[in-house]
This record gives structure tokens, C-alpha cells and sequence, in this order.
């Protein structure tokens, strides 16, 4: 799969494209829908290349930045992920205030016309484009009978309940990891590197890694989680913490994972911890044995949980 920055680096000589717009933020179980009709839109035409553009920040960053929603996946999760649905290429666009002032009009003809050469556009049905979100589908689709391209407006559900990752944030922050996975067709994810941490599970007989990982990355309510902690293309079993510690009095909150049967040194390496299953919520302890005792039992629920996963 091809990958480029900018509509100004599409490669030359493009040939005509089915073009999938939108954020894709988590790529959930209706962009994957999407971005397949977009892949089997290509393959039916013959002559046509699957491209899916995506934006780089999300656009209220720009537009409303003090409204900007917690991130599913980075941009290079989302082209990863892109990738596993079958597209030919991803065009990331830099969402810049300049690209937020053009008129819809000059959108169509500068990214989709001029450079992509597109025969069709596959969107969700409540797409918007241009300066103000200006654009719908219905002038998309005008756009497109004067350029020469189709418009293919798609409804992001299934059994009546839509596909939305606003839907995944609203599950994340209550610690649902389990609903999250059924809208995202995969476990929640977060990706960053181990880092050092204050070092105390080792103290009490379970050594943790400490991911830094993205301050807007939506992050699931405080608690302790079962996981898969992915690292050098292994899969390993992990009991995970998130929180802030409240036995020992820290405010930072952070996200660790004690990982089962397992005694290699992770620091500075890239990880990537995925979310199964939420066991409870925090909890403040009177003394060390109490803690211990409970993460013990922990320990045995998320083996429990992940056997034959």
C-alpha cells in the first residue's frame, strides 16, 4: 500500500481513483465497512486505485480546538489499519487553517478532481466538507455529475445502533473495553514506550511497565484491566493498572501492565497494549499486604480471562 502526505505529494501519473474520505479515527466497524465498499467500488471499475484520504490533526484541532476529542489511534495506527482493509494508497492531508478555508467547490476540484482523478467518492451519509462544513452529500453528488465522478453516501450502522467513534469514547471512559471492541471490530488499543516508573512493583513481587503514550489518547476510566501487551511481534498476557496509584498518594495517572510469566527488561521499547477486559475498579488500600493480597487475586482473574484467547 502506497502512503503520502499532502495532496501535493500524490505520485505522478496517478491513474483514476475510488476515493474514501473522512477522519477515520479508530477506524471502527463502519469506516472498515466504507473503506471495503471503496476497495471492491476500485476492483469492480478495473482501471481505478482505492485511495482513502485521512486528516492529520483531526479537523476541530483547528476549528474548535478547545473541543478537540480524545484520539483512538494515531495516524500511523490509522494507516495501519487502513492498510488491513485493502486499499491501494492513503493520502494523509495536513488539516491546516488554510485547508479549512476552502470552499467545497475548491476542495472537489484541487484534492479529488486534480490530483486523484476520481471516477467515485465513498462517505458517511453525514459527511461535511469545506470552509464551515459547507458541504454535504447532495452538493457532493452535484460536484461530482459536473466533474465526472460518482458519490456513494454510506450509513455507518448495524441492528439500528450506528458505528461512531464518539460511541467508542463514551464506552472507553466508563471502562467498557469490551462494548469499545465490538465497535471497533478489535480490543482498544494504546501504543507507546516503556518508560521508567517509580519502581515499586518490583518491591511487591510484580514489576510493571510504564507506557508513555500520547496526552489525547483516550485513556479508560481507573481501574485494573486484562490485556495483551504486544512488543517485537509477541502477544503477551497482562494484568493492566490504570490510575493514580491512591495508596501511595501520587496524582500523575498513569497506565502500567504487569506482564504474566514474563522477566524481559521493556524499557524504551515501542509496545503496544490492547484491552480485554475490565475487572474492577480502583481501589485504596490500608497497607502493602492488603494491595498484594488484591493483586494476586487480580493476577489469577486475568489469567483466568485470557486462557484460549
Amino acid at each position: 500500500m502506497e502512503t503520502w502526505r499532502g495532496i501535493e505529494a500524490t505520485p505522478q501519473n496517478w491513474p483514476k481513483s475510488v476515493v474514501a474520505i473522512g477522519v477515520f479515527d479508530g477506524v471502527h466497524r463502519g469506516h472498515q465497512a466504507l473503506i471495503r465498499t471503496t476497495v471492491a467500488e476500485a476492483e469492480r471499475r478495473g482501471d481505478s486505485a482505492s485511495v482513502v484520504i485521512t486528516f492529520d490533526p483531526h479537523p476541530t484541532a483547528v476549528v474548535a480546538p478547545k473541543h478537540v476529542p480524545a484520539s483512538l489511534a494515531t495516524v500511523d495506527r490509522r494507516i495501519e489499519l487502513i492498510g488491513e482493509c485493502g486499499a491501494d494508497a492513503v493520502c494523509v492531508l495536513p488539516f491546516t487553517r488554510e485547508l479549512s478555508q476552502l470552499s467545497p467547490e475548491d476542495f472537489v476540484k484541487q484534492v479529488l478532481v486534480d490530483r486523484l482523478h476520481a471516477e467515485a467518492v465513498v462517505v458517511g451519509e453525514d459527511f461535511r466538507f469545506g470552509h464551515k462544513a459547507a458541504g454535504d452529500t447532495a452538493l457532493l453528488a452535484r460536484l461530482g455529475a459536473e466533474w465526472g465522478f460518482d458519490v456513494y453516501p454510506q450509513t455507518l450502522e448495524a441492528d439500528t445502533e450506528s458505528f461512531s467513534s464518539s460511541r467508542v469514547r463514551r464506552l472507553i471512559s466508563s471502562g467498557d473495553v469490551e462494548g469499545a471492541a465490538e465497535v471497533l471490530g478489535r480490543p482498544y488499543s494504546i501504543s507507546g514506550t516503556v518508560v521508567r516508573g517509580a519502581g515499586r512493583g518490583v518491591d511487591l513481587g510484580f514489576p510493571t511497565a510504564n507506557i508513555g503514550h500520547d496526552t489525547h489518547v483516550a485513556v479508560p476510566t481507573d481501574g485494573i484491566y486484562s490485556g495483551w501487551l504486544h512488543v517485537d511481534e509477541r502477544r503477551l498476557p497482562a494484568a493492566v493498572s490504570v490510575g493514580t496509584n491512591p495508596t501511595f498518594g501520587e496524582a500523575e495517572r498513569t497506565i502500567e501492565a504487569y506482564v504474566l510469566d514474563f522477566e524481559e527488561d521493556l524499557y524504551n521499547q515501542r509496545v503496544r497494549l490492547d484491552f480485554a477486559h475490565h475487572l474492577r475498579g480502583q481501589i485504596t488500600f490500608d497497607n502493602l499486604d492488603e494491595l498484594v493480597k488484591q493483586i494476586s487475586d487480580d493476577v489469577t482473574q486475568v489469567r483466568r480471562l485470557l486462557e484460549g484467547e
